[in-house]
């Protein structure tokens, strides 16, 4: 109780990318305010590159594609050792 669901950050993520394509927004005035397809930052496990692409109709804003790419730090590294057969 009182966490998120790991998922919300993706969610949040995915709007933070779209509200960034569409010229104007606070998001895309923040990100230096030019036309963007993505925007990375990061977060406390490495790094996110979320995008979208939104086109503008007399209807309002439809956006066509959204996307979201993670990184994340190493934990670990090292080498395991496999015996080969019969040994």
């Amino acid at each position: 109780m009182g966490k998120l669901h790991h998922a919300m950050m993706g969610t949040a993520a995915v709007a933070i990318g779209t509200a960034a394509a569409i010229p104007g927004t606070l998001v895309n005035l923040a990100a230096g305010g030019q036309a963007r397809s993505a925007v990375r930052f990061g977060h406390p496990s490495g790094t996110l590159r979320v995008g979208a692409q939104a086109l503008q109709d007399a209807g309002g804003w439809k956006v066509t594609k959204a996307l979201m790419s993670r990184s994340a730090r190493v934990l670990m590294e090292g080498w395991v050792r496999v015996p080969q057969q019969g040994d």
